[in-house]
């Protein structure tokens, strides 16, 4: 991984990694995470006449030459460097995880969860009309062009969740990343909505102003966004939005370690307060699973272990949408 922004900085030579101070306020300004629930939701039950299959389908975005360079001389041709694949085998983890939940309590036997990678997805400039978005695209405008590309590659099912790797450290439109209604929940068909969700990962983002734990956590975090409806959320213990069902626990007087799901919401509201940026979505962490408070805290760490409340909530939504 590269140095932090203070090295870079300071170096005599310029790394790959290298912002102007102009960028680097514009990206501190107004980076934010987009939550990805929406109560105006229509739900419709997803096409039970299929097998039990449901798979989440994760695909690499483009990512720039010098950032692949700076992850070493293998990752020059692949479409997979190091970060991607770091996201992909978390993303694949936590869904061991819901399964194995599910099968230490004999539910979901006639379901079948499937992570697997999609070819890449690369978006022509010049097919863009002149606009921000031909150059800073928002999180609704990567989503739509996401969706047209697996469109066109007969790639929507009812019953997929399709994950972009994105790489754009200083596109605050964007943040971190996250998922949008009509296309946010896995299975929910809406009018002309095939019911496959859709969600984008800014792992440049969490490479360029954090670290590798926390691009693994938001990749499950953005992935498993998709398998948490409101109505489910809220019927589990004190949670009224899914970042409440994370899990922030004291493992010493100055360290707190951070679930996925509750990553970028389980320090306090301000630059640096766990991530490098707060998310702007729902949360009050008197509501989580379980947070042992920030008081005296000077060290954030993350792991890839879901709650208990997090697996509960990602079967019951498998439950009532892909169990006949």
């Amino acid at each position: 991984m590269g140095p932090g922004l203070d090295e870079r900085s300071s170096g005599g030579s310029r790394s790959p990694w290298h912002v102007t101070r102009r960028e680097a306020l514009l990206a501190l300004g107004g980076a934010a995470l987009t939550a990805s629930t929406d109560p105006s939701r229509t739900t419709m039950a997803a096409d039970r006449s299929r097998d039990g299959l449901v798979r989440v389908r994760v695909y690499p975005g483009r990512v720039p030459f010098p950032a692949r360079a700076w992850y070493g001389i293998d990752d020059l041709r692949r479409d997979w460097p190091t970060p991607l694949r770091d996201a992909l085998s978390a993303i694949e983890g936590a869904f061991d995880q819901v399964r194995a939940y599910a099968r230490d309590r004999s539910r979901l036997e006639n379901i079948e969860i499937r992570v697997e990678r999609g070819a890449p997805i690369r978006f022509s400039q010049s097919s863009m009309p002149l606009s921000i978005d031909a150059v800073l695209p928002s999180l609704r405008c990567l989503l739509e062009r996401f969706r047209d590309r697996i469109r066109t590659r007969n790639a929507l099912t009812g019953r997929c969740c399709h994950v972009l790797l994105e790489w754009s450290p200083l596109n605050y439109r964007i943040g971190y990343g996250g998922a949008l209604a009509p296309h946010s929940i896995t299975g929910e068909a809406d009018g002309s909505n095939t019911g496959d969700a859709q969600a984008v990962v800014n792992v440049g983002a969490t490479e360029r102003w954090d670290s590798r734990p926390v691009t693994r956590n938001m990749a499950i975090h953005e992935a498993i966004h998709t398998f948490l409806p409101d109505d489910i959320v809220a019927s589990i213990g004190d949670a009224h939005c899914d970042h409440e069902l994370g899990t922030a626990v004291r493992t010493d007087a100055e360290t707190l370690e951070i679930s996925p799901i509750a990553t970028a919401y389980a320090g306090p509201d301000r630059i640096g307060g766990g991530t490098r940026f707060h998310g702007t979505g729902c949360c009050d962490r008197s509501r989580f699973s379980r947070h042992d408070g920030i008081d005296g805290i000077e060290n954030w760490t993350y792991t890839t272990a879901l709650s208990a409340a997090t697996c509960e909530g990602v079967v019951r939504h498998l439950e009532r949408q892909f169990e006949g």
